[in-house]
């Protein structure tokens, strides 16, 4: 059980029989007023966010949140393809919803980290920088190149980048998937 000031981010409760995710807390005490903690959740399965506050006598269920690594294995019309490492007949999938944009960057063979509750697959985490290799990349073109100049690039995954006018087909780039810009030439 937890208390009330536990309810921090990144701390998984039960409110209402729903699995929540603290996202912001504030701890707050007015004059004379028992202190309340203020916090934002995000639904782990839905993902819509509710505010909500958590008075002194509040004790609170710890969601029970299962972590398995995996590998991504292919997307194919709209589903992704992963097995448990080391089980490659263990097979499950999961739409584009849940992979969001980040997905675009995973190549077959990549390790993640599948989050769980209840039997559910809720959330995939990528590794936070991947190497792709640059497949297509437009010529130089001279201009205003006072800020720096970018161009976009297509990677081996079929993903758009925007990037410095200096790579070239073929390079290798870092890419942070969390943000989905280019850090640097690997």
């Amino acid at each position: 059980m937890l208390n009330y000031n536990e309810i921090k981010p990144g701390v998984a409760v039960l409110v209402e029989g729903e699995p929540y995710v603290c996202t912001w807390n504030n701890i707050m005490q007015k004059q004379m007023r028992r202190p309340v903690n203020q916090t934002k959740l995000k639904h782990l399965i839905k993902g819509n966010v509710i505010e909500y506050s958590f008075q002194q006598s509040d004790k609170l269920k710890e969601a029970e949140i299962e972590s398995k690594p995996a590998v991504f294995i292919y997307e194919k019309k709209g589903e992704w393809w992963f097995h448990e490492v080391g089980k490659p007949a263990e097979r499950f999938s999961t739409s584009d919803e849940l992979m969001g944009e980040s997905g675009h960057f995973l190549k077959d063979n990549t390790g993640v980290v599948t989050q769980w509750f209840d039997d559910k697959l809720f959330n995939v985490k990528l590794p936070i920088k991947v190497e792709l290799k640059v497949t297509e990349a437009p010529p130089d073109v001279r201009g205003n190149t006072a800020q720096g100049g970018s161009k976009i690039v297509t990677l081996e995954t079929g993903a758009t980048l925007t990037v410095p006018m200096f790579i070239k087909e073929g390079d290798v780039l870092r890419i942070n998937t969390e943000t989905g810009q280019y850090v640097e030439r690997a």
